[in-house]
């Protein structure tokens, strides 16, 4: 690989969702982080048509595509994602079709629910941007990133992932509005007061792809169109809405969304009045509406979540998408390492596979390095 052309190197983080899951495709509210984990591109241009692409993880020989055969399902794993921006980036206009040189770094933690995928698509978008002084905004990166995964990948996904590796900014957190896009960046600053915000990974097996997201996200549209809205968030009256619903899924997937949108509101309330530890509880009821409402806990995190409540977390819930992954759990500094324990021993004892840890600081959203 010492004869790829590198003209720079761009990072993009990988996210932890503090609260407001599933939300983002019914255009209502989030508050995710970027993390200090990043996927690293080192990029450069070619005038060949070809796209070479490399990772550090993946051996030494790079694989070889022409630009202009770039189309959906013609590949997986991770080099669909450089190649999907690529393509999207195409589809949607600009002249890219020299090729690149792309050259993955990251240490993301793969199939964790902490957006890895996205952190690659981000980064790969970033460098195509400053690249090719395409002059696209973050708003419409992350859009070029999401394509990747709904229309290269097939994967029905929101662009909370990828507008939070993109946008996210360091000591902060961003209460970002998906029904127009706006937001603020919220101070968040645990360590400050002596919290610890502590990311569980279960190392429970993560994906999307098996059809519970879709089939998620195909409820609340189905909601919707009987309740006679464009999306969930413009429901005024939510106990009139509720009833309306016939009892069952349907019903429980529409109270997730609406209860998960107020306790989005009522956790950037209690950190723009400096009561971090107000946040607690509303972590918790999170993970209980996910895992009641919503049904896309699994054993594993339901054990980190409660194994780390009983053992002194002010709170705890699943981020992403589910079905695996990982969990945060909002803890005393000097508890930290009394949670972490807790929860370890927990899974050995029902033999899950030895869960991982680390601290979520909120850090820099997606930029370039040189």
């Amino acid at each position: 690989m010492s004869d790829f052309a590198v003209e720079g190197v761009w990072a993009a983080p990988g996210r932890v969702n503090v609260i407001g899951e599933h939300t983002d495709y019914n255009n209502g509210f989030v508050l995710p982080i970027a993390i200090p984990h990043t996927t690293r591109a080192s990029v450069g241009r070619r005038t060949d048509g070809l796209l070479r692409l490399a990772s550090s993880h993946a051996g030494a020989e790079p694989l070889e595509l022409a630009v202009a055969d770039l189309a959906p399902g013609t590949l997986s794993g991770w080099t669909a994602y450089p190649a999907g921006v690529v393509w999207a980036l195409r589809a949607a206009g600009y002249d890219v079709s020299g090729g690149a040189d792309i050259r993955i770094d990251s240490d993301v933690p793969v199939g964790a629910g902490l957006s890895s995928s996205a952190a690659l698509s981000c980064a790969v978008a970033l460098a195509f941007n400053d690249l090719h002084d395409l002059g696209c905004s973050r708003v419409e990166l992350a859009r070029i990133a999401q394509q990747v995964e709904n229309d290269f990948l097939g994967l029905p996904t929101g662009m909370l992932d990828q507008m939070a590796s993109l946008g996210c900014t360091a000591g902060h957190a961003w209460f970002l509005d998906f029904r127009d896009l706006t937001g603020s960046h919220i101070p968040f600053d645990c360590e400050g007061v002596g919290l610890r915000l502590l990311v569980i990974d279960t190392r429970a097996a993560h994906a999307l792809v098996d059809g519970g997201y879709a089939a998620r996200r195909a409820s609340c549209e189905e909601a919707a169109l009987l309740l006679g809205v464009p999306s969930l968030r413009e429901i005024t009256d939510p106990d009139a809405a509720l009833a309306a619903l016939p009892a069952g899924p349907l019903r429980m997937r529409v109270r997730h969304v609406l209860t998960e949108n107020v306790r989005v509101l009522r956790t950037v309330a209690a950190l723009r009045a400096g009561d971090v530890r107000a946040i607690g509880p509303e972590l918790t009821a999170s993970h209980a509406s996910m895992r009641d409402d919503y049904t896309i806990s699994c054993p594993e995190l339901d054990t980190a979540v409660d194994t780390a409540s009983a053992a002194g977390a002010l709170g705890a819930r699943l981020i992403g998408g589910g079905f695996g992954g990982s969990a945060i759990a909002l803890v005393e500094e000097d508890d930290s390492g009394a949670v972490a324990e807790a929860v370890e021993k927990t899974f050995a004892a029902r033999g899950f596979t030895t869960p991982r840890f680390f601290e979520a600081i909120p850090s820099a959203g997606a930029r370039r390095l040189s």
